[in-house]
């Protein structure tokens, strides 16, 4: 059976901005059942009470707050959402990942925070950008070194298009990494840092090949531009891999 299709909901910021709970309410009417939220202390209350009548579970959450600020109310937010799945998505120096004192540090950084999170009954991932892979040390990309440092309970959320744009082959470094991805950022494009994304399945990813190299890791869906209406493409998106999963 295939893990959860979600979506991250950073991929509707401005429509949530505007009207969150009509943007969730077209989320569901594309048919997804699962979202990834990216400000967990803003009103979950609200939030949970809008995703629970439309039938959308939070899956995940990111938050930047985890290494900038006090993680606890971080951690209330996330037990009032229903998930106990916390990511680490940004608010590390993208200096970090060029040396191997740097990675130590970082890791140091995301084991210790991972005890915090699981006193809380949370485990804790992190999110890659292309800068955690454009470095590469002996033939091995900064991530891998990365994971290698990581205490046992701590995962990857492998943003495989990123992962692309930073020069890994997204399906080997999957496979690679094993089991430590426990989620994947499924988006589209040209595979340019600068271009806008696409639908999934509009793109030159290897989408298929993805999949295929973490079977039992969630699905999330992103786009963090594109250059026609988000809800379209997030609509093409899901009759993708609808397909794909089904074949």
């Amino acid at each position: 059976m295939a893990p959860p299709l979600g979506v991250q909901l950073y991929t509707v910021r401005d429509a949530l901005a505007a009207d969150r709970d009509a943007a969730l309410a077209r989320i569901a009417d594309i048919g997804f059942t699962a979202v990834e939220t990216y400000d967990p202390t803003a009103d979950p209350e609200g939030f949970r009470r809008v995703a629970d009548d439309l039938g959308l579970r939070v899956v995940a959450s990111h938050a930047v707050q985890l290494v900038t600020g006090d993680p606890e109310p971080v951690f209330d937010a996330l037990a009032t959402l229903g998930t106990d799945f916390a990511i680490v998505p940004a608010g590390i120096p993208a200096e970090e990942f060029t040396t191997r004192d740097g990675l130590a540090r970082t890791a140091d950084l995301l084991n210790g925070l991972a005890e915090r999170a699981a006193g809380h009954g949370i485990r804790l991932g992190y999110h890659n950008h292309w800068w955690e892979l454009e470095p590469v040390f002996d033939g091995r990309h900064a991530i891998e070194l990365l994971a290698d440092r990581l205490a046992p309970g701590v995962v990857l959320e492998v943003d495989t298009y990123w992962a692309a744009v930073g020069g890994a082959d997204a399906p080997a470094l999957l496979r690679r990494l094993g089991d430590r991805v426990a989620a994947l950022h499924v988006k589209d494009g040209p595979i340019d840092r600068d271009r806008p994304h696409v639908a999934v399945g509009a793109g030159a990813m290897p989408v298929r090949e993805i999949l295929d190299a973490a079977p039992g890791a969630l699905r999330i869906v992103e786009l963090d531009t594109c250059a026609g209406d988000f809800f379209d493409a997030l609509a093409d998106s899901r009759r993708h891999l609808a397909a794909l999963e089904a074949v």
